[in-house]
């Protein structure tokens, strides 16, 4: 496994081995892709523009703006940006499974004693990509695709049938 470079990540698109839809140059980094904020949702409600105060103790989640098709070979490491960090935000993120498709709902938490500010459009994660040691026997789409093809927050998967061999 390797981690792609800013370098590799345009090639891996030009090859049609990953998509980013919505793609912003200004985005890209060294060693991966800053996503940004689509929707949030908080307290029960989606806000799709402004932003939103996170008070002290709340959980939300957000969307991203970016639409993914990562390819059989590739997956995406998930990381919380430094500076929600710093603010008091925490976060856990998964992987981007080889073959997944769509949107990502990513969710945090402000632990901090002061309300955070998020707003549509901020760079809120870095994912980075790594090529694997070879290409996946069964892919995403063919193992439980629960969130595949997802737009928007998606909280529970929709009902599907899993992909079965």
């Amino acid at each position: 496994m390797s981690i792609l470079s800013d370098r590799d990540i345009l090639d891996c698109m030009k090859k049609g081995e990953l998509t980013i839809e919505n793609f912003n140059e200004k985005n890209l980094t060294p060693n991966g892709y800053d996503i940004t904020v689509e929707e949030i949702f908080y307290q029960d409600e989606v806000v799709r523009d402004g932003t939103v105060e996170i008070k002290p103790l709340k959980w939300f989640a957000v969307s991203t703006k970016e639409y993914f098709k990562i390819g059989e070979e590739l997956a995406g490491q998930i990381w919380l940006r430094t500076s929600w960090s710093r603010k008091g935000i925490l976060a856990s993120f998964g992987k981007i499974d080889a073959g997944f498709e769509g949107t990502l709902t990513l969710s945090g938490f402000n632990a901090s004693d002061k309300t955070v500010r998020l707003s549509i459009g901020d760079r809120f994660a870095q994912t980075v990509f790594e090529r694997l040691g070879s290409k996946a026997l069964k892919p995403y789409g063919k193992r439980s695709a629960h969130y595949s093809e997802q737009r928007g927050i998606t909280l529970e998967p929709p009902n599907r049938t899993r992909s079965e061999p």
